[in-house]
Parts: C-alpha cells; structure tokens; sequence
C-alpha cells in the first residue's frame, strides 16, 4: 500500500513510517523482550499513532506474569495499555483526525453493539475479547503501546488540548477509570466527604477530580508516607497513614462522628473494602474500582445494616476520558506530576523491577520508545 496523504476513503500513512518498528513482545511469563516487528498498518476505522510513551500499571505486572485473562498469544503480543503519542496514519473513513494530531486514549474500545456499549458501558462490552465483533482492549486483548506504533480504534482516541503534555496524557486513562467509577456511583460528590484508600496513580487522580467536582472535604488513606505527601500536595485535606491509626476511627473523627458519605476503594488490599464499611455513613456508598489479589472477606450484614449502597466499576467508560481530556485542557487535574521514573524501552525489564519491588518510591513509571 502506497504511504500517501490519501483521502478519507482510503488509508493514509506519514511518509516517514518505516517498515519495521521496536516493539516489547511478551514471549512467556516475565519473559518480555524488544524486538523487531513490522509496523501495524491502520484497519478502516483505526488510526496509527507514533507512541511518545507508555505508562505502566499493576494489571501490566499481571499480565507480565502470564496471570491475565483473554490476552493474545505468548511471542506475538505486545503489552501496554496506558499510552500517548502522534498520528502517523489512518485508516479507510477516519476523517476525525489528521496526521500530525497529538493523542491520548481510552484502553478499551467497544464492539457498539452490544446491549452494554450501546448505554457507555463498553468497559464491560458482551463481546469482550472478540476481535471478529470489533472488540479490543489495547495492550489487553490487543497488541498495545509498549512499541514505537500501535494501531487504535478512532473512536477510542481524543485529540490533545495544547496545553497538555504527554506525561498529563498518559494519566489520562487513568483519570477517565476514576471518573467512570464516580459517574456510577451518583456523579454528585459536591458538598460530600470522600474517602479516597490508595494513593497510586487512581486513588491520587479521583482525589483531584473529588477536589474540583467541589467535595467538601476529601481524606486519602494510604501506607506510604511520601505517596500521602503527594496526595497533600493534588489537594487532600486530610491523609491517614493505615499504619499508624484505626482508620475508621480517624475518619469518624473528621466527619463529626457520621462516616464519610463515599468511600472509593482504590488501593486493591485486601482489608480495604472492611474499612471502607466502618468508615462510610449510614446510607453512605462505597465504590470499588480496584483489583484484588485473591478473594476479599468483610461483613456484609455491617454494610446492609448501615443501609451502604455498594457500587463497581471497570475501567473508564461511559464517555470519561472526553471528560477527562476537557478537565486536563483546563488544568483541572495534574498528571505530569505522578510521572516518577523514565526509562527507554529497551529498558523494559528494568522498569518492570522497579515496578514490582518499588525501587525508589516509584509512582508512575513510564516507557519511552
């Protein structure tokens, strides 16, 4: 195929695209190394973007590991799923973009037309993982951004505000997921007390977004003193550190004796979501937004007699990286800060080391083909 300018209904591909690309392709569990792959050519409906970088998360060590589910095929899959960078090519019928146009994404693309796309819960698409439906989830159920290029679907891809840079871009996956979890949970937190439990890289993004949708107040629980300053620093008006106090305790004390009126588990350990019921207010809400490692035990006779209405969510539907795109543009939330440690990509398998054994209070740590 020539790499044209093209028009709208045919594929058009920057001039300066090679022919092969630097990709980190998972070969088996924690055996993930940088090779050549030729560079994926854009579908109809698809853009292909030059990636700027790609971020890592705990789902990348899961998958590292060979312990998720639906990914493609060991020695042809390439992670990543929280990535950023430019349009270089595009496919038959894309007119939404030019190339040139500086993009984020949203990981996961809908089939459309199942009965959970068609109401924004494409997070949860009935065809998850069907390729031949239009499903993908990249650097899930799809090759993803762990590369020099990656192909994406145009209606998972918004164009970049000028004043958001790629590092604000990486964490705005991350923003959207928990954006979406508040957009299930009533979308209203104003005028609330939220307790936010992990200050990673989404417990830390929903503190902002708590902030500016006008919480009243917004309290981060935590274990790591320096991850709790950077909390402080992204507007939290009260941190716990878990280590030192009964969080319940604390948190009623912040509240007046009532418990918060929303608790968002964020943090994925294990004792979490029990706190989060001894911290929440009668007729309060709990939303769980992350994974955990194994089964989770708490009284659910507690959460039924304080009338606790229990909410979850996957991911970032429902249209909230747009959202989050816009609060970005605006300056409304601040993801360039959360960016702790770079490395190039061929230095994935470090990277990876100092994810999982938390070398140097890593925070975000992001690849750079």
């Amino acid at each position: 195929m020539s790499k044209s300018e093209g028009t709208v209904t045919e594929r058009a591909v920057a001039a300066d695209v090679p022919e092969t690309m630097r990709g980190a392709v998972l070969f088996g569990p924690d055996d993930m190394r940088v090779v050549q792959r030729p560079v994926p050519m854009p579908g109809p409906g698809e853009v292909l973007v030059r990636v700027a970088m790609c971020g890592t998360c705990g789902t990348d060590l899961k998958i590292l590991g060979g312990h998720f589910p639906q990914t493609p095929p060991f020695g042809e899959f390439i992670p990543g799923h929280e990535w950023t960078g430019t349009v270089a090519g595009l496919g038959e019928s894309v007119d939404e973009f030019r190339i040139g146009d500086k993009v984020c994404i949203e990981a996961h693309a809908g089939c459309g037309g199942c009965d959970n796309c068609l109401i924004g819960r494409y997070t949860a698409c009935l065809n998850y993982a069907n390729r031949a439906k239009g499903h993908r989830a990249t650097g899930m159920t799809a090759n993803g951004g762990f590369a020099e290029y990656a192909v994406h679907n145009a209606k998972a891809l918004y164009r970049m505000p000028e004043s958001v840079s790629f590092e604000d871009a990486v964490l705005v996956t991350t923003a959207g997921t928990g954006l979406y979890g508040l957009d299930v949970a009533g979308g209203y937190v104003a005028g609330q007390s939220v307790v936010v439990f992990g200050p990673g890289p989404v417990g830390l993004m929903t503190v902002q977004l708590c902030k500016q949708m006008a919480a009243s107040q917004v309290i981060l629980v935590g274990t790591r003193p320096s991850r709790l300053e950077v909390g402080k620093r992204l507007g939290a008006d009260h941190v716990i550190n878990a280590k030192d106090t009964n969080v319940a305790d604390a948190v009623l004390r912040l509240t007046g004796g009532e418990g918060a009126d929303l608790s968002v588990e964020a943090s994925g350990g294990p004792d979490c979501p029990q706190q989060a019921i001894e911290a929440t207010k009668r007729g309060g809400k709990i939303l769980l937004v992350a994974f955990y490692p194994g089964q989770v035990t708490m009284d659910l006779s507690a959460a039924i007699r304080k009338d606790i209405t229990m909410y979850t969510s996957r991911g970032e539907g429902g249209n909230n990286v747009k959202r989050a795109v816009a609060m970005a543009g605006e300056g409304k939330l601040r993801g360039a800060e959360l960016v702790t440690h770079r490395f190039p990509l061929d230095d994935i398998t470090e990277a990876f080391r100092v994810v999982r054994e938390r070398d140097g209070e890593p925070l975000k740590v992001v690849l750079v083909p």
